[in-house]
């Protein structure tokens, strides 16, 4: 019987301290079954309660599981130009693939669609808390904005050095919900649901979420999306440990065949990762694909090991500093490989 290292329990209690609202959920899966352990200031509590996060830019995860979808139907491919769907654009430019969209290789800024003071503000916010852009979503963007941004950024035909953006992403969402004729949105939670069969994942946030709260314990609410901000395939998905293990567990087992190439490397990423279509996959071992995310005061992480078959999932209603979040779940993968082992 797999049991939480003492490494992992000791960073839970770090992270944990000092944190009055806190509910950390650490999952795991293991042996096709799925744990869910619930922290809070105190320690271990009732894990019967299924709790509905804000996951961030796990959400990137879903909107390129899509898109290997379209091209397995073969309604789209990934060296298609972004100009052959989005009609509006000038004809003659270079545009971004798909491809380079999807490995963060297009040339797009970090920083959109927020400017560089902006996005350093929100940066800060993130950094020492306390912050009004923690309690309002900073990222929307309309249409127009994002025709001017793609219009103003002058690209050329090369794949570029890896720089992560959510501005990329919310492209490859525009363009799926353009080819499906009913916009990102409602494509996507069809998919969530019809296709992938989670009942506790869906785009925005509802009644269901927890608060999320910033480093002095104040109350932040959560991040508002809606149906015309074309940033939402960056971030918008809120789910529950319990959906996020499921999912990792038809990752794992490749449940659908399009899946397999997502996890493929596709581009160089950074020192520690490398690109396959919107996962990271760990450059030591291609096998480890993770993401984690982030939004105004909550975190989150998901790891897998496709070739063990185990995972791991990390969810705050904080916005935790230095990773911890990540260093909790590469912690919990580890062990969890370790036991594999013996």
């Amino acid at each position: 019987m797999f049991e939480i290292s003492d490494e992992t329990l000791r960073l839970i209690n770090k992270t944990c301290k000092r944190k009055k609202h806190l509910k950390l959920t650490v999952g795991y899966l293991t042996d096709n079954q799925s744990i869910i352990k619930v922290y809070n200031e105190s320690g271990e509590i009732d894990s019967a309660k299924r709790y509905h996060y804000e996951i961030g830019s796990i959400t990137k995860t879903f909107t390129v599981s899509l898109l290997s979808k379209y091209i397995f139907e073969n309604k789209v491919s990934l060296n298609d130009s972004i100009q052959k769907y989005i009609k509006e654009l000038k004809e003659d430019t270079c545009y971004s693939t798909l491809l380079r969209l999807a490995t963060h290789s297009s040339g797009y800024s970090g920083s959109l669609p927020l400017n560089k003071r902006e996005y350093f503000k929100i940066i800060l916010g993130v950094i020492f808390g306390g912050s009004d852009l923690n309690k309002n979503n900073p990222l929307h963007m309309d249409f127009n904005k994002m025709k001017m941004l793609i219009e103003r950024t002058k690209l050329k035909e090369v794949d570029y050095s890896w720089e992560y953006s959510n501005f990329g992403i919310s492209l490859i969402g525009y363009v799926l919900g353009t080819v499906s004729g009913k916009g990102y949105w409602d494509t996507m939670n069809d998919f969530l649901h019809n296709e992938l069969r989670l009942k506790d994942t869906y785009l925005g946030t509802s009644n269901n979420n927890l608060q999320g709260y910033d480093r002095q314990n104040n109350d932040c609410g959560n991040w508002q999306w809606d149906k015309e901000n074309f940033i939402s395939p960056a971030g918008a998905v809120s789910s529950t440990a319990e959906d996020l293990l499921k999912y990792a567990k038809i990752n794992m087992y490749e449940d659908k065949p399009y899946l397999s190439s997502c996890h493929k490397k596709h581009g160089n990423g950074t020192k520690k990762f490398d690109m396959g279509l919107g996962w990271l996959l760990l450059k030591k071992n291609n096998n480890v694909v993770l993401h984690g995310g982030g939004t105004g005061c909550f975190s989150s992480f998901l790891g897998i090991d496709k070739e063990n078959k185990v995972a791991s999932v990390v969810l705050a209603n904080y916005r935790l500093g230095r990773n911890n979040d990540e260093h909790i779940g590469m912690s919990l993968l580890e062990s969890l490989q370790k036991s594999k082992d013996l």
